[in-house]
């Protein structure tokens, strides 16, 4: 093997090999309006190692002011809508996803005494809805990363 070979496997040995980095990442601000928590259990199942949303550099934050959306679970009650419209002012940036069929009409509870309309600023900063009683993990993190190729996200 002459010089000229060896120098070319060594460049070859400690060249660093090219990883293709995100754009952003995102990140989620969770907000529970009042569901009966199946759409909380699959929304935490997102980060076990089975469906691992972190590789795909979405994050959970626990203050809205970090946050680039807001997903709502649950029917929008009473109790939650002071604290809700509060969340969605402390956000730099607007964008909510409804998760599970409560979230977006209420579901099996539209009729409860506790449910209250969310205010219109609410409604159009709505831009995604992941349908479901609850939603698969799978079928979450597909609708997610399907809006962020489509640009709806940042």
């Amino acid at each position: 093997m002459d010089k000229k070979q060896r120098q070319k496997i060594i460049e070859a040995n400690t060249q660093k090999p090219h990883i293709p980095q995100r754009q952003r990442s995102l990140f989620i601000r969770h907000l529970d309006c009042g569901s009966c928590n199946a759409c909380e259990l699959e929304l935490n199942a997102l980060t076990n190692p089975v469906y691992d949303i972190q590789q795909y550099g979405v994050e959970f934050v626990t203050s809205p002011r970090h946050a680039r959306l807001l997903a709502i679970t649950g029917i929008f009650t009473r109790n939650l809508a002071e604290a809700a419209q509060l969340t969605l002012q402390a956000m730099p940036v607007r964008k909510i996803i409804t998760i599970g069929d409560c979230a977006k009409d209420g579901g099996d509870f539209k009729t409860s005494y506790a449910m209250v309309n969310r205010p219109k600023e609410m409604e159009e900063n709505i831009i995604l809805h992941i349908p479901g009683c609850p939603p698969k993990p799978g079928e979450i993190i597909k609708r997610i990363l399907e809006a962020a190729e489509k640009g709806l996200l940042f």
